[in-house]
């Protein structure tokens, strides 16, 4: 069953930039994204995608400029307080997985479990069988394939049950196959109401967002509403 939206402001960039030395990753970029949206961030490399993401997910800080999520500026908050957002505020997904290899894929999960309260083993195996990898929890990284250790990195994202799903090109390092399993899935929980906001370079993976922000030079050339969405 589909939720239905609520229409309020999850995420505010207000005149957000950030400069590296001489360099200007980011030039006064102002940007709202409602609950529930799914929104594609594009541009070609150097355009700020990764910079953007980072300021969004609290992993770096602007120079200039607020990032209010769920009613928190971000941009006011201690190292501390910005691993607290993470923890509890977003899901976090990776081109490069990042699972730790000695753990099975069970356990990949039940450690994001224990950084946000108590590992539940049932509802990990409950998460991987909500991405179809039911059967594969036990496995370590080395014996999955490419698609299902970013199914993995999907389940790992959902545990804690995130406001925001933040995704760095998702379906980057996997084959035409495992590709469109991960975009249903991406799909399945848009339509389900959850906020998405994904760093992609697929042309085709960009537009089946609700808006494609197109950047260039760190700053948003053209947003782009998809009619059908």
């Amino acid at each position: 069953m589909v939720k239905e939206r609520e229409k309020h402001v999850l995420l505010e960039l207000k005149e957000v930039r950030k400069y590296y030395e001489n360099v200007h990753a980011l030039k006064e970029m102002s940007l709202s994204v409602e609950q529930g949206e799914w929104v594609s961030i594009m541009g070609p490399s150097g355009s700020g995608k990764t910079t953007l993401l980072n300021i969004i997910g609290g992993m770096d800080k602007p120079t200039e400029g607020r990032v209010i999520l769920d009613g928190v500026d971000l941009s006011s908050l201690t190292q501390k307080q910005l691993t607290e957002v993470r923890r509890d505020k977003i899901g976090l997904i990776f081109q490069q997985f990042h699972l730790i290899p000695h753990l099975t894929a069970v356990e990949n999960i039940m450690v994001a479990q224990y950084y946000h309260s108590l590992p539940d083993k049932p509802e990990a195996m409950a998460a991987l069988a909500r991405v179809g990898l039911a059967d594969r929890a036990h496995h370590l990284p080395s014996q999955l394939s490419g698609g299902e250790q970013q199914r993995v990195c999907i389940a790992r994202a959902l545990i804690n049950y995130p406001k925001l799903i933040l995704a760095d090109e998702p379906t980057g390092n996997l084959d035409e196959a495992n590709e469109q399993i991960v975009v249903e899935l991406i799909q399945e929980l848009h339509h389900e109401g959850h906020t998405i906001i994904m760093v992609t370079h697929d042309q085709d993976v960009g537009k089946l967002a609700d808006r494609q922000v197109h950047l260039e030079h760190g700053a948003i050339r053209s947003v782009l509403t998809n009619s059908y969405s």
